[in-house]
C-alpha cells in the first residue's frame, strides 16, 4: 500500500464523542477531510448539528447524534443507529469531558456528577462501541487525554491572571485514562483492537490574559501555545492503518511542555 493511502480513512466509520469544543472541532476535521464517514455525538445536539451542517455543505459525510454517556440505554441507542446507518464501525474517539467542578473546594455533588460522566460514561461507551468494532474487522479506540494527567498544574502559569488549575476531576480522570488506555489495548488486543491516547497542551484562545498566554508559551519547547490545526495529523495517524503497529501509547501534543 502506498504510504500516504496508508492515512487515508476512505471507507471508515468513526465516531467522535464531544465534536463542538476546542479540540473536537479539529478531531471532526480530521476525520471528515481524511474521508472517513463521521458520527459526532454528545448531549448537545443543536451544537452538534451546526458543526455536522458546515462539514456536509463542503461535502463531506458528518452526522449529529444526541447521547448521554452516563447512560446506558443512551449509548446503546447510538450503537444501534450506528449500526443501521452505516453497518459497521471502525473507530471510536472518546472526546467528551464533562467541566462540573468550578474549584478544589466545590460541594461534593460536582465531583460525583464528574465521576458519573467520566469515568462511568467513558467506560460504558468503550465497552459497548469496542464490542461492536470488534464485530467487524478490528479497528482503533483513541483517548483524548490532556497533559493534566501527566503532571500536576504549575501555579507559575497563571500569575498575574484570575484564572487556577484547581479541578481536582480533571486531573483525577485524565490521568485514570492513560492507564485505562492500557488496560483497553491489552483487553481487546486479539480482537483486531489498538487503542491510545493523545494527551494534549493549552490550545490558545483569544480570550486568554496576556499573561498566561506568555507564562504558558514560556514553558514549553516550542515557545507557543497550540493552534487550531496542531492535533490533526496525530488524530489521523493513529485512526488510520498508518499506525497498525502501535497500541497501549500515550502521546503527548504538548509543543514540548511536559519535556521541558
Amino acid at each position: 500500500m502506498n504510504i500516504l493511502d496508508m492515512f487515508s480513512l476512505k471507507g471508515k466509520v468513526v465516531l467522535i464523542t464531544g465534536g463542538a469544543g476546542l479540540y473536537g472541532k479539529q478531531i471532526v476535521s480530521a476525520c471528515a477531510e481524511a474521508g472517513a464517514e463521521v458520527v459526532i455525538a454528545s448531549r448537545n445536539l443543536e451544537a452538534l448539528e451546526k458543526i455536522a451542517k458546515q462539514y456536509r455543505n463542503s461535502g463531506y459525510t458528518v452526522t449529529a447524534y444526541r447521547v448521554d454517556l452516563g447512560e446506558e440505554k443512551s449509548v446503546l441507542d447510538l450503537k444501534n443507529f450506528i449500526e443501521g446507518k452505516c453497518g459497521r464501525l471502525d473507530a471510536l474517539i472518546n472526546n467528551a469531558v464533562a467541566r462540573p467542578m468550578k474549584g478544589y473546594t466545590d460541594d461534593m455533588s460536582s465531583f460525583e456528577e464528574s465521576m458519573h460522566i467520566n469515568a462511568t460514561g467513558l467506560f460504558i461507551v468503550t465497552r459497548i462501541m469496542g464490542d461492536f468494532i470488534a464485530e467487524t474487522e478490528g479497528g482503533s479506540i483513541l483517548n483524548i487525554g490532556s497533559i493534566m494527567g501527566m503532571i500536576g498544574p504549575d501555579p507559575t502559569n497563571y500569575t498575574g491572571t484570575s484564572m487556577n488549575a484547581w479541578y481536582p476531576d480533571y486531573f483525577f480522570h485524565k490521568g485514570g485514562m492513560i492507564n485505562f488506555t492500557r488496560f483497553i489495548a491489552s483487553y481487546y488486543s486479539d480482537k483486531g483492537i489498538r487503542c491510545n491516547c493523545v494527551s494534549p497542551g493549552g490550545l490558545f484562545q483569544p480570550t486568554m490574559p496576556e499573561a498566561f498566554v506568555k507564562n504558558y508559551s514560556s514553558r514549553t519547547l516550542l515557545g507557543r501555545l497550540a493552534n487550531d490545526t496542531d492535533l490533526k495529523g496525530i488524530i489521523v495517524f493513529l485512526v488510520s492503518d498508518a499506525s497498525v503497529y502501535i497500541t497501549g501509547a500515550n502521546i503527548p501534543v504538548d509543543g514540548g511542555y511536559t519535556a521541558k
